[in-house]
């Protein structure tokens, strides 16, 4: 009861009180239970305004920022939702409440068979995470009707775009590794790119082939 208290307290307060009145996103971050996807030491700090280490130098999303990118993915409940930086899986589960599918990549292996696992014991039969590069996209399953990076980037990486249904959306914070901002890059039907920007953030390094570290990438 304590958690669910909180959770609506952080709905009202953190969610809604930011501006995002999207009902579909306000009921899956208010039914996913977000305690179960910290550490046993973080889960009185579960449903607080920041992020959260989850081990291995990464860090569960701010609620709003899970929230803000659901939002900008116009997700309606037909989509298929590709993920990047799945983590602890927290985003992975908001994302499966408000799409039809949902794949999850996490470079880590222990974050990505912890994520799975969390998953599977809640119930989300329509989110799917594995251990790889998500640099690369997972293409077996593409193309997506929207894509969601939760991990900082020098540069989009090209491939992702290339997975874009026409009319998908690519969520992505792109900068230096001190601040980024969330980019959103619309794939029209004659395979141009629009381009927006929206709200300052600061997230963890996106790694792999074509992210920070890596050998380079062909880049929007």
């Amino acid at each position: 009861m304590a958690d669910e208290a909180a959770r609506e307290r952080m709905v009202k307060e953190q969610i809604a009180g930011r501006g995002i009145t999207d009902v579909r996103v306000l009921a899956a971050i208010g039914k996913v239970p977000r305690e179960r996807f910290v550490d046993a030491s973080a889960q009185g700090k579960a449903y607080e305004d920041h992020p959260l280490p989850i081990g291995f130098g990464q860090t569960i999303s701010q609620p709003y920022i899970v929230a803000r990118m659901a939002l900008l993915a116009r997700l309606r409940g037909t989509e298929r939702v590709l993920e990047i930086g799945a983590g602890c899986g927290y985003a992975t589960a908001v994302l499966a409440e408000l799409a039809a599918e949902v794949w999850g990549i996490e470079i880590i292996p222990q974050l990505a068979d912890a994520a799975a696992k969390r998953l599977a014991d809640l119930g989300y039969v329509s989110a799917h995470v594995e251990t790889g590069d998500g640099t690369h996209g997972w293409p077996e399953h593409a193309p997506y009707d929207a894509i969601v990076v939760a991990a900082g980037a020098p540069r989009v990486p090209a491939l992702l775009l290339a997975q874009l249904a026409p009319g998908g959306r690519l969520i992505i914070p792109v900068g230096p590794r001190e601040s980024q901002r969330l980019v959103v890059v619309t794939r029209q039907a004659n395979e141009d790119f629009d381009t927006t920007y929206d709200i300052p953030v600061r997230f963890v390094d996106l790694t792999g082939r074509y992210g920070w570290g890596g050998s380079g990438a062909p880049s929007a």
